[in-house]
């Protein structure tokens, strides 16, 4: 009995190791997405910041204009950069959406109160024809 139990927790484990995609999903977060042309239209209309979580060099390549830079890894250590956009909306965003979903946790554990994640980042802005600097 002790041999099967270990052995399913074993499996239990692997399962959830294995769908830790699914356990951590969007739709299991406290953040939304939010489409490029949606984002796109906040922005301009001033009622959101855009918040690039890409690295120096990607941001150095390209990066929508007006955006606030701030590598992933560096989030926790500026967070009072963005202090003062706590109650307002932001949306993170970085090459395909993935980095940006963990930025928008990362944000919304620290009390911001209205976060999007931009739903596929940069590379869906720019194909949706939206400015790039």
């Amino acid at each position: 009995m002790r041999k099967s139990l270990k052995s399913g927790l074993t499996t239990l484990a692997a399962v959830a190791l294995l769908s830790g995609v699914a356990v951590t999903s969007h739709s299991e977060s406290a953040f939304e997405n939010i489409s490029p042309k949606q984002a796109a239209a906040e922005f301009s209309e001033k009622k959101a910041v855009i918040v690039d979580v890409r690295e120096d060099d990607e941001w150095q390549e390209q990066h929508i204009p007006g955006a606030i830079h701030i590598p992933l890894g560096q989030l926790k250590s500026r967070l009072s950069e963005l202090e003062p956009y706590k109650n307002s909306q932001i949306i993170t965003q970085c090459r395909s959406g993935g980095r940006s979903a963990k930025a928008a946790d990362q944000l919304t554990a620290a009390g911001f109160a209205n976060v999007q994640n931009l739903d596929g980042g940069i590379q869906a802005w720019e194909k949706a024809g939206l400015p790039l600097k």
